[in-house]
């Protein structure tokens, strides 16, 4: 069977990467026609729009993407590509898992955990003014509907995946109204789903007890900036963003597959590039397209590579982007 799947390379190194996942989805023995179109700053260098209509005209129709890393200026500059992609379609659900990968050194062993947090409102929605000179407000927004379908997704996913417990995380100490609102919607999704267990954390607790003893955990679910957070500190304990990958949802059947975090432009050009934040992602992708046994093998094959000591340097090992890339494939043969 042949796919067709939307390719953002985005910024950074994703245009050294990109083909590279073209390769291994062509080893491992998945045909996709790969719709390749750009965002960031190649994009508004090119149309003065960093998320051009057509990109998100192209992810409507395929109903699939894979997409890299695309940033945003930091302090001034254009508004952010990613959440204009969340509004636009959508995608109000991050889901970003978060566990071993074998072969990958990392701080904690037996980590199996899951970030689900909002992706279209909280600080996300980047509202901000300067009430005075020297004072600026910055604006979280909450709404019950945007709580409880949430609430709902993290709850229907712990379901089918065979998960014990979601853990909501916020900060309703301080934010009694915008953060309570979230706690009392989770509570009545949580009602819902008795076999399910429910409890709640103080967002600032959880980042610690998520680096003290991460295997506690099972799903954690946040606010959009919450979430962030917690999936950046998760993917630091089990071994950097080369082990972790992030997928975005709505309730249409659109799916991206997307490099969590990363930008490392300094690396641009000298073969030195991690591939794996791009082949994580390709993982979750050819699952969800139903090609679980290519999947699979594409997971034993990293893992295969990893633990024989082929690995970037970033992951402590010495092996450039085509030596790690070549480790990979020779294994999936």
């Amino acid at each position: 069977m042949s796919h067709q799947v939307t390719l953002i390379p985005g910024d950074s190194l994703g245009a050294e990467l990109a083909p590279l996942v073209e390769r291994v989805a062509e080893a491992v023995g998945v045909q996709i026609r790969w719709d390749v179109v750009s965002a960031g700053r190649e994009a508004f260098d090119a149309t003065g729009d960093p998320l051009p209509r057509e990109t998100l005209e192209r992810v409507r129709a395929n109903r699939v993407a894979l997409k890299g890393r695309i940033w945003t200026p930091i302090r001034t500059g254009y508004r952010s590509p990613d959440h204009r992609l969340h509004r636009a379609l959508d995608l109000y659900a991050a889901k970003r898992r978060i566990r071993n990968l074998p072969g990958l050194r990392s701080r904690h062993q037996g980590v199996d955990l899951v970030v689900i947090h909002e992706c279209t409102e909280d600080v996300n929605v980047g509202l901000e003014h300067e009430l005075l000179p020297g004072v600026i407000q910055s604006i979280k927004v909450t709404t019950r509907d945007a709580c409880l379908r949430i609430a709902r997704y993290a709850f229907e996913f712990a379901r089918r995946r065979g998960r014990e417990r979601v853990t909501l995380v916020h900060k309703a100490n301080i934010m009694k109204r915008a953060d309570g609102l979230f706690i009392r919607c989770g509570q009545e999704v949580a009602a819902e789903y008795p076999d399910i267990a429910f409890d709640t954390l103080i967002a600032d607790n959880a980042c610690m007890q998520l680096v003290s003893r991460p295997q506690q955990f099972d799903v954690l679910l946040a606010q959009n900036l919450f979430g962030e957070i917690l999936s950046s500190v998760g993917a630091g304990l089990v071994g950097g963003i080369g082990a972790v990958w992030g997928e975005l949802a709505g309730d249409e059947d659109i799916r991206v597959y997307e490099v969590m975090h990363g930008h490392a432009p300094e690396l641009a050009g000298k073969g030195l590039a991690n591939p794996l934040p791009f082949l994580m992602p390709l993982v979750a992708l050819l699952s969800h397209l139903g090609e679980e046994e290519p999947s699979a093998r594409l997971l034993a094959a990293i893992s295969a590579a990893l633990e024989a000591g082929v690995s970037t340097p970033d992951m402590g090992g010495s092996a450039d982007t085509a030596t790690f890339t070549a480790g990979i494939l020779d294994r999936l043969q």
